[in-house]
């Protein structure tokens, strides 16, 4: 199966998919997520529009807060321009794309015109103006939470597609745990059994991903990992160390006690649900091995 996602300023080249598009009804594939398909010019490949109520929201937030970051630095670098610190022109645009560049989901948002100015007095000064982009704010109003697929299966129907298409997501996300969720540095592989090596890494990382998703379900958690691990990692554990001495002799040996910190009271209700009991005390390696 291949599947290929496009951007919200991608659109398909064809009239009669992008009529295709606008014309047929949504169905609904899960809660809070609608497709419409669309069969390609050729026959040989769909596309599927889908918007998601969630994605729609978190978007609009996301841009929101690019938005009013922008705005602020276009602020600053307009006011700089007009005391007279900021002089060069090439400076000023390479302050600009560096804005752009950090609030890049907000980039098209403003038309920014840059010219010099000259005073009465002879002096040469910047000029910074900006204004809002009108279309890019109607895009983005129609565009947030929606999405174009497109694949090669033409005789499935929309839910089936949903499922496959979340299916090979997940495939794709168990290579990025390694990197992301186990912060392993990624290592360039030239040898076969070096890449056996990270595939066996990368399948077991993505097996104990999906085994605590499913604890989680089961206990009534959802089904989002990271939401727990970040919980846990909270949950420190320290060395207590202590110098023992023989009466009226040489030092003894000295005592190593690893003990756990109290979780609070999220962490407990954590804990409970998942049938977790912390313990006061781990022990540590070399003592294992004493027994």
């Amino acid at each position: 199966m291949a599947m290929r996602g496009y951007s919200r300023d991608s659109r398909p080249d064809c009239p009669q998919v992008c009529m295709g598009l606008v014309e047929r009804d949504w169905q609904e594939v899960q809660a809070g997520v609608e497709v419409k398909l669309v069969p390609g010019p050729d026959g040989t490949e769909t596309f599927i529009l889908a918007r998601s109520r969630g994605r729609r929201a978190k978007e609009k937030a996301m841009h929101g807060r690019f938005l009013d970051r922008l705005e602020e630095g276009l602020k600053k670098l307009v006011a700089s321009a007009a005391s007279g610190r900021l002089k060069d022109a090439g400076e000023a645009r390479e302050r600009l794309g560096r804005l752009r560049e950090r609030y890049w989901r907000a980039a098209g948002a403003f038309d920014v015109t840059i010219a010099p100015l000259e005073k009465p007095e002879g002096k040469m000064r910047l000029s910074v103006t900006w204004k809002r982009n009108g279309r890019w704010g109607e895009w983005a109003a129609v565009s947030e939470g929606c999405y174009l697929l497109r694949t090669n299966l033409v005789e499935t129907d929309p839910a089936t597609l949903w499922k496959r298409y979340i299916q090979l997501t997940e495939a794709e996300w168990a290579f990025r745990i390694t990197k992301d969720e186990l912060a392993i540095r990624p290592v360039w592989h030239q040898t076969a059994d070096r890449v056996k090596g990270h595939i066996l890494v990368c399948f077991l990382a993505y097996a104990m991903w999906k085994t605590l998703a499913q604890w989680m379900r089961g206990a009534g958690l959802g089904d989002a990992p990271r939401t727990v691990l970040e919980e846990f990692a909270r949950i420190k554990s320290g060395d207590v160390v202590l110098a023992t001495r023989l009466a009226n002799g040489p030092p003894g040996k000295t005592l190593r006690l690893r003990c756990v910190t109290s979780p609070d009271e999220g962490q407990k209700v954590l804990l409970c649900r998942l049938g977790l009991a912390l313990p006061q005390r781990l022990r540590r390696i070399d003592e294992v091995a004493q027994m």
